[in-house]
């Protein structure tokens, strides 16, 4: 009997294909921190995690049984994947499952940020007027950077591409594409975008790749989106960005820390606030999840 633990909520569909594997003993157990998965941990044969759960090196070191870790999901950065390698855990990740969901997330972003709706939202709620104040523009022929262009990426393109948009790109390898976007310097991307998203990994490379310098690179009144990991942008250098007008609006669906305590950025007028929903949709949950069960049962079965 191989023993799986379900550390994050995943599809209550995944539950029950996980249950249907007689080989499987399931137990669910979510929201523990770092000393409780410790305690919990050292008999079970697989895990499956999302991004609330972390899998420290100290979790992986009472792990007794753990063959395999499993992120129904895209990153692995709340994984300790050295820890995990040199105790022979294979570590795996659902990449495609939850694509179209966060792919349609950033574009319902850029639609609140260029008409102003979650702001609108907020003063309709005040009982407030303020017609004149919400002056959107268009997406029609503005340009769209699109930082890191794998699968979410080509998604978002797609849909950009149907408002009529004119996409730059900038990925570390040369793209291979037949969509209509141009691949330009990391630099280029900055300068002449009109609103910029970000769906990149976070890596050492990676952290803080937005910050001062490349605020200053970009156009007066720009958008940003990040709905990629919070640590790409440096949040200090975003607050001062915003309050100079430098950055018209953010939205935000990632932050340096998980849950936010940054509440000067939150509240501010011009950043649209989200906790972490990019992969928070129903369909994208169940392919996640899904796929998350097949992985283990071709791994300890």
């Amino acid at each position: 009997m191989r023993k799986i633990l379900v550390a994050d909520s995943i599809s209550p569909l995944a539950i029950d294909e996980l249950k249907k594997v007689s080989e499987f003993e399931v137990n669910v157990k979510t929201g523990m921190n770092e000393e409780e998965l410790v305690k919990t941990i050292p008999p079970f044969d697989g895990i499956i995690v999302r991004s609330a759960t972390k899998v420290t090196s100290r979790v992986i070191d009472a792990a007794e049984n753990l063959k395999i870790i499993v992120r129904a999901g895209i990153g692995l950065d709340n994984i300790d994947l050295e820890a995990a390698e040199k105790k022979g855990i294979k570590v795996t990740n659902t990449p495609a499952a939850t694509t179209i969901s966060v792919a349609e997330l950033t574009m319902g972003l850029m639609l609140s940020a260029v008409r102003n709706i979650a702001q609108a939202n907020m003063s309709m709620k005040n009982h407030k007027w303020e017609k004149k104040l919400f002056m959107g523009t268009e997406l029609y022929e503005k340009t769209l950077g699109i930082v890191g262009f794998g699968r979410i990426g080509k998604e978002v393109a797609r849909r950009a591409l149907a408002f009529g948009m004119k996409i730059l790109v900038y990925d570390i390898i040369k793209i291979e594409t037949d969509l209509d976007v141009k691949q330009v310097s990391f630099e280029e991307l900055l300068s002449n975008s009109d609103i910029i998203t970000l769906h990149i990994p976070l890596t050492e490379d990676t952290r803080h790749i937005i910050s001062e310098k490349e605020f200053n690179l970009m156009k007066d009144g720009v958008i940003l989106i990040n709905i990629a990991r919070g640590g790409v942008v440096d949040e200090k250098a975003l607050l001062n960005a915003l309050n100079s007008g430098k950055v018209k609006t953010a939205a935000i669906d990632v932050w340096e820390k998980e849950p936010t305590d940054n509440f000067e950025l939150v509240d501010h007028p011009n950043v649209i606030a989200l906790p972490h929903l990019g992969a928070s949709a129903k369909e994208g949950q169940a392919r996640a999840g899904l796929e998350a069960v097949k992985i283990l049962k071709e791994n300890l079965l």
